[in-house]
This record gives structure tokens, sequence and C-alpha cells, in this order.
């Protein structure tokens, strides 16, 4: 017995072994190769897109940097630190041949010093997230221009890194910034709705909006599935869920109250902001959903099904039936107030800047709203 346990206990060390090797060979590996890429593409000639343009490309690279900056030191910088930790890096010296790029190649970031000549990092920002919203923009920035790099956020920048700045400073800071850009990229949500079985809504698409077969939805986006007895379940649909992003409390409804169609029904809260949603029908309400109260999780998954919120022996269904949306007309209602969320979207943000807002909706998109915005976007869309 010890025999075979010293066995065993030789074997797992020299897997590990075996393991820990096996990785600083391959590293060693990925790092030569970096290195004959980072000689090889400086040596290309790739002024037919920009004059100062130097490019190095690698295989499978963690992302794309466009970098623009007046001064060669800091663009040699870049280029050496970041293409041996695993990124594809082009530089320029000019914000204008930054601009041509991006509308010919896709990048995932362009990094741009705040003062040069003839445009500025400002103007680079503002252009860059006019002709492509989709890429982020950092500020490189010196001490003395720190308060200007916090003015181009309000342009669309994503952040702002200082120089001069140590080797493990800037793969830190590219580190951070890439898990926030891929956490926001999961997030996003596609203007897309689609119909769906409910055996199959445990399986929805997190980047689309579900609408489950049979299912009427309310102009003030509640759900209602008509039970065979005649009742009614009632819950908040995936519109609302979805934007809304975290509840951190529901305020459910009296049990036995009577309620009329397009009174409050029911709220949920996040942080200390409310929404109250109109019941779909009058009638009583027969059940609440306790189960869901004490453990919002479930809604994290699906805002149908057994996540119902309450459920009312509907007084006048036959009449009130007709201004719910079901099927196609769900669908399209749905489409129609996604469009109206995005002109939305794009006339909140000129009322900050004068540029040009991108059309992206995300999971949670009302958190980041102000108190003036949210209560718009209430009014807009649940209070009706």
């Amino acid at each position: 017995m010890p025999l075979l346990i010293l066995a065993v206990i030789l074997f797992v060390i020299a897997d590990i072994l075996i393991r820990y090797f096996g990785k600083r060979i391959n590293e060693k590996k990925l790092r030569k190769d970096r290195e004959a890429a980072l000689n090889v593409s400086l040596n290309l000639d790739f002024t037919r897109e920009a004059k100062t343009l130097k490019r190095v490309e690698i295989e499978n690279p963690k992302a794309k940097i466009l970098c623009v900056d007046d001064e060669p030191v800091i663009l040699d910088s870049f280029r050496k630190i970041l293409v041996l930790d695993g990124y594809s890096v082009d530089t320029v010296e000019k914000g204008k041949e930054a601009l041509g790029l991006i509308q010919s190649h896709h990048y995932d970031f362009v990094f741009t010093d705040l003062k040069m000549p003839e445009m500025d990092g400002v103007e680079v920002t503002k252009s860059v997230k006019h002709l492509r919203p989709d890429i982020d923009v950092v500020i490189i920035t010196g001490y003395a221009t720190v308060e200007t790099a916090v003015e181009c956020m309000k342009f669309g920048a994503m952040d702002y890194v200082q120089k001069p700045f140590t080797e493990d400073e800037l793969l830190d800071f590219v580190k951070k910034i890439l898990i926030k850009r891929q956490d926001r990229i999961q997030k996003q949500l596609k203007p897309k709705v689609h119909i769906t079985h409910l055996a199959e809504s445990k399986h929805f698409l997190t980047y689309e909006f579900s609408i489950p077969g049979g299912v009427f939805i309310s102009p003030g986006h509640c759900w209602a599935s008509m039970e065979q007895d005649g009742a009614v379940k009632v819950g908040i649909d995936d519109f609302a869920k979805k934007l809304i992003g975290k509840i951190d409390s529901l305020e459910l409804p009296n049990l036995g109250m009577n309620i009329k169609r397009n009174q409050p029904l029911f709220s949920i809260k996040q942080g200390n902001r409310s929404i109250s949603f109109n019941s779909p029908v009058s009638g009583k309400v027969t059940r609440i959903n306790t189960l869901l109260k004490s453990n919002l999780e479930p809604l994290e998954m699906t805002p149908y099904e057994s996540n119902w919120i309450c459920e009312i022996d509907a007084d006048d269904l036959d009449t009130e039936v007709v201004d719910l949306k079901i099927g196609k007309s769900a669908v399209s209602f749905y489409q129609d107030d996604l469009d109206h969320l995005i002109d939305l979207k794009k006339k909140m943000g000129k009322q900050e800047t004068n540029v040009k807002q991108g059309s992206e909706l995300y999971i949670g998109e009302f958190e980041k709203l102000d108190d003036a915005n949210w209560d718009k976007i209430v009014n807009e869309f649940f209070k009706r």
C-alpha cells in the first residue's frame, strides 16, 4: 500500500512538472514568434496606407490596437511592450492618418495623444467615435493635460493612460480596459425580437429579446398569460427586464386587492429609484409569487413562466384583451419601442455632446441613467 501511495504522489508531481515546463516552453516560443513578427513587420513598407504607418501583426492577438502620437519614442514603446504581450499594433504620427486607417481596418482600440499638431487628441476622439463608434478610444496624456483627458470622456473616450508609464503599468492598464470592453460586448443587445415556445424559454439568448408564444404583452411592458380557469398570470416582460438590468427588490400587490386596468399593480426597485408597472387587466389579485420576492435570481434566467409576479381573476377580459399584443403584433410592438429607445438614446447623448452617439443597446441600459433621463424613460415606456 505505501508503494502505491508513493507511486501516485510521484505521478502527480511528474504531471505538474510536465505541465509547468510545457507552459514555459510554449511561452518562450510565443515570445520568439512575436519578436520575429516585430522585426519583420517593421521592415515592411506600409506607406501606401499612411506615410508614418508601422504595423506589427501577430497570430490570434488579444486585441488590435491603433496608436497615434507625434513622438516616435512613445510609439516605439507601445509597439514593443504590447506586441510582445500578444497584441497586434499599428502606429501613426498624425491624427488624419489614424482616421483613414479606421475606415479600412478593424481595431478594438485607438490610443491617441492629446497634444499633436494639425489634429489634437480631442478631435481624434470625436472623429473616431463619429466614424466608428464600435472602437474604444483611450487618451494618452501627461500630468498637465489630465483634466482635458477627462473631458474627452464626455466625447466618448473610454479611459486615459498617463505618461510616462512603465512596461508593467501599460500592460496592467491595457488588460483592464480589454476586460471592460469584453464585458460590455458580452452585454450588448441586438434589437431583434423572436417568438419562442414556453418549453424553450429557459434557453433565451441573452442578447436578443424574446416573447413566448401565446403570451400577451401590455403597452406598459407587462406580460399576461391566460390560464384554463380564466385566471391571468402577470409578470415583467423581457424588454423591461433586460434594459432595466439589476433589480434590487419587488413590491408586490396586496392579496385580494381589486385592480383596474392601467392602475399601478407592482413595482421594482433599483437603488433609490423605482418603476411602477400598470395592470394589463382589471380584476382581483388572487395569488402573489412570494418565492420570487425572496429570491430574484430566477428572473436573470427568464422573466416568464414560473417567474410571474401575481395572478388576477379578470373581470372584463374579453373587452380588455384587444389592447394587448400577441404573436406578430407583439414583435412589431417591441421593435417599435426598441427603435424609439435608440432615437431617445441618441437625443440624450446629444444633450451632453455634439458627437454622434452609437445605437448600441446593452443589458442594464437604464442603470447608468441620471434621474432626469430615468424619469423620462419610465414615462415613455412603462406609464402608458
